[in-house]
């Protein structure tokens, strides 16, 4: 089915340009063939002759085939005062082998004059010359039409005169530009207007966020008219980055029923989100919006009681749809049914008159009051509520525990001392650590997989600490937070204490505690 809005992925090239964001030849491919299966319409997968990288990526996309995808390789007007036809870069972008070429060009005299150093009419040329030389070659072409509104602000007729130059010169869609990122919503849809107004072939949108507002302006664009968002995955980019399509896409096909991917694609949107993330080496946001972590999440007591009869009266859409899920967070704001709700969510049945119900939640929030937090920690969550369920002891006690340690000129090494019971039996080990952190989690190791050989599987994956009253110094209470993984699942364990040791014990021996657990 054709897509009422086209979607033209620039991850690769204008995404590749923010702070801390590299990709290899291959980490562009990998994204490019998930973007293809995703089914975006384009794939911009650099600028030809720019880096090696780029080359690599345009040799390596010629050899496959893309079900759902047009590669696009990017480049620049020809430079003025040189025929096209003898301009390096043109040569550099036929070889690169794509179907579609999409060529930047300037709309703003500032840039003309002053950066350019090019006469009005000059510029209009290289535009012109660019474009039908391309086109002649048979490609698809697309211009980026620079400094759009900036321009258009400036000297709307020169602005115009711009765009037509390329529509004459055959370009197949005109895109729209806001690359400072500094226009409002409502000069983008009026410029967007005029434009279609003025032109006959296709209009297209390319912002940047530098105001916060690059999806509101595209999508300020697709009302006024245009075809064709260029945008990032996760909003990677220049400055404070691009257009988001992880928004757009969803936005566009949930709340205005215009289509632009297929309609078995947008509950993989999260998964897209994450897989781009970790190729990027990228931490997940975890307030994004749509796929993020916290995006469904319900804390307030009120609000939870009310997804719990009717999920829309404040969720804006079926997490389900885009891949996402709903979370009910346990805190000292949580209500009764948030502790029914995340008891049902861990696997257990709990009744909303039952005694251990109000001493959860009565518990949890003294808790909670004392610097626990359970929204990362499920894992202690699932053990309280078990613990007041079935009056279940746990099947180990640290007893007493020790840590040192030793210096030399080379290192410095911590030792801890464990000493743990174990159905009625006391046993005691001993184990080096890089920190003491470490130290103690190889001691209780040692000392309790004998037992519980299950444990050899477990391993500690994050350590956060939040020291949560500043104004005591070095006597303040610290929250540890530990993050553990049997390589199948993954879990969150809290401890507080104003001993940092000791909070971190106890988020281990949780750790450890929730791993024994049967489902």
């Amino acid at each position: 089915m054709k897509p009422q809005v086209e979607i033209y992925d620039t991850t690769l090239r204008d995404g590749s340009q923010g702070e801390g964001i590299n990709f290899s030849a291959m980490d562009k491919i990998r994204i490019a063939e998930k973007l293809d299966a995703f089914g975006v319409h384009y794939i911009e997968g650099g600028w030809p002759g720019s880096n090696p990288k780029d080359l690599e990526f345009f040799k390596q996309a010629a050899k496959r085939k893309w079900k759902n995808a047009q590669i696009a390789a990017f480049s620049m007007t020809r430079r003025k005062g040189m025929a096209v036809e003898n301009d390096d870069l043109m040569r550099l972008i036929l070889e690169a082998k794509t179907p579609v070429v999409t060529i930047v060009g300037k709309t703003w005299l500032l840039h003309v004059t002053e950066v350019l150093r090019a006469k009005p009419d000059e510029n209009l040329a290289m535009i012109g010359d660019t474009v039908k030389f391309l086109k002649d070659h048979g490609k698809r072409v697309i211009y980026d039409a620079e400094h759009s509104f900036d321009g258009f602000a400036d000297e709307p007729d020169y602005a115009l005169a711009t765009w037509q130059a390329a529509e004459k010169a055959g370009a197949d869609c005109i895109v729209l530009c806001d690359t400072n990122g500094g226009r409002l919503p409502k000069e983008v849809a009026k410029v967007t207007a005029f434009a279609k107004s003025k032109l006959n072939c296709a209009v297209g949108i390319h912002t940047h966020n530098d105001c916060g507002f690059g999806v509101a302006n595209a999508i300020a664009a697709v009302e006024a008219g245009a075809m064709q968002v260029q945008g990032t995955i996760n909003g990677y980019g220049e400055r404070t980055g691009n257009c988001d399509l992880i928004s757009v896409i969803p936005t566009l096909e949930l709340k205005m029923n215009l289509r632009c991917v297929p309609t078995k694609s947008l509950p993989k949107l999260k998964e897209l989100s994450e897989f781009v993330n970790e190729v990027a080496n990228v931490r997940h946001n975890t307030r994004a919006p749509w796929v993020g972590q916290t995006a469904f999440a319900h804390k307030g007591g009120m609000h939870v009681h009310a997804i719990e009869r009717v999920a829309r009266s404040y969720e804006h859409v079926n997490p389900e749809s885009i891949g996402n899920f709903r979370r009910v967070l346990v805190s000292d704001m949580s209500g009764r049914t948030n502790i029914l709700m995340k008891a049902k969510e861990l696997g257990f049945k709990l009744s909303p008159e039952a005694p251990e119900t109000r001493e959860i939640t009565s518990h949890v929030k003294q808790l909670e009051s004392q610097g626990y937090e359970y929204e990362a920690a499920e894992g202690s969550l699932a053990l309280l509520i078990v613990k007041a369920m079935k009056h279940r002891e746990s099947p180990f006690a640290v007893e007493t525990y020790h840590v040192s340690m030793r210096r030399d000129a080379k290192e410095s090494i911590c030792e801890a001392t464990v000493k743990v019971r174990v159905k009625g039996k006391t046993h005691q080990t001993v184990a080096e650590g890089d920190g003491p952190v470490n130290a103690l989690d190889g001691a209780l190791r040692l000392a309790l997989v004998k037992f519980f050989p299950k444990l050899k599987s477990i391993a500690l994956t994050d350590y956060k600490v939040r020291i949560l009253d500043s104004s005591t110094g070095t006597a303040a209470k610290t929250r540890v937070l530990i993050e553990s993984s049997d390589g199948h699942r993954e879990w969150g364990t809290v401890g507080v204490n104003e001993n940092i040791i000791e909070a971190s014990l106890q988020a281990l021996v949780d750790s450890m505690e929730f791993a024994l657990l049967k489902k």
